[in-house]
């Protein structure tokens, strides 16, 4: 089955197309960018095709022969601020897509979402939770939506983040450190998607996603320390603060932290209804997959360093 995804050029999509070219699905994988995501060329039944995902006759046309469209596109910060920017990435491009479908026919549409859409304060989960809404209400389509908890692996930009920051930093004081999170394996995601996308047990229905265990974000940010084997002194802020370094790091080139991730973090990350076990799925932890691209990934920097210094 030819499978299109819309925002698969990224960390998770890879692990997507993995699955389901090992399940025999032949994949077209749209973005705006083809050369950040070169990649995807090794991977065989995959095609990568530049496009502007946000017009929906170029979607129409890349979706004619489709059996299932893979709906993945996703922002953690928009460039600028009042949520226009999340919303044209989750509710604008999802519009986008349903229309596309109509116009050629294609019924099936797999939405990866995020827990917690639709809840809180944050623009980024209230445009999460319109999407939702705008293919829930959509009954000729056969939409399974999965709200997966933050997503680990090997290129993720969670424990990733963490790292680089302590390569630079003696001291992290970091906010809202006693939120809660249950992080689930990229692998296991991907496993789920592939595994829904032709059981129709699956249609109009909404899956939580998380990993085996609940921690707090300032307990992951310790183990990221000791995982890369360095002494860093890391402590979580009071509330005040942590809204404050919200508003002062939304500021900076790149956000590293915003006001809008600050309200995210108040909701919960972790799902008591857990739907990995339904798919057959014991999830993985992050203490048996986490130090092995971490640390690798920390002593090729070295590496590469002593080497280069060597050279001089």
């Amino acid at each position: 089955m030819k499978v299109v995804l819309v925002g698969g050029s990224g960390f998770l999509g890879r692990y997507l197309v993995q699955e389901l070219v090992a399940d025999g699905h032949r994949c077209m994988v749209l973005s705006r960018n083809t050369d950040r995501c070169k990649t995807f060329r090794l991977e065989p039944g995959t095609e990568l095709v530049q496009a502007d995902v946000y017009d929906p006759k170029t979607l129409s046309k890349h979706f004619e022969g489709a059996g299932a469209i893979i709906s993945m596109a996703g922002i953690l910060n928009e460039s600028g601020f009042g949520g226009k920017g999340f919303r044209r990435v989750h509710v604008e491009l999802t519009q986008s897509i349903i229309e596309a479908c109509k116009t050629v026919g294609v019924q099936r549409i797999l939405h990866i979402s995020a827990l917690n859409a639709g809840k809180g304060r944050s623009h980024y989960l209230a445009s999460k939770g319109e999407a939702e809404i705008l293919l829930s209400s959509e009954q000729e389509l056969q939409v399974t939506i999965l709200q997966p908890a933050v997503i680990f692996g090997r290129g993720d930009s969670f424990f990733n983040r963490f790292a680089e920051l302590l390569k630079w930093t003696p001291v992290l004081p970091l906010a809202c450190g006693d939120s809660r999170m249950q992080p689930v394996y990229a692998g296991d995601v991907a496993a789920v998607a592939a595994a829904s996308l032709g059981d129709r047990s699956t249609f109009s229905r909404t899956y939580e996603l998380g990993g085996p265990r609940v921690y707090t974000l300032l307990e992951l940010l310790k183990f990221t320390v000791a995982t890369m084997g360095i002494k860093r002194w890391v402590f979580g802020l009071p509330n005040l603060a942590s809204r404050v370094q919200g508003i002062l790091l939304g500021l900076v080139p790149g956000k590293p932290f915003s006001l809008d991730n600050y309200h995210s973090l108040q909701e919960e990350n972790t799902t008591g209804q857990n739907a990995l076990g339904y798919f057959g799925i014991v999830p993985a932890a992050i203490e048996t997959l986490v130090p092995d691209y971490l640390v690798s990934s920390t002593r090729q920097k070295r590496l590469r360093e002593i080497r280069m210094r060597a050279r001089r």
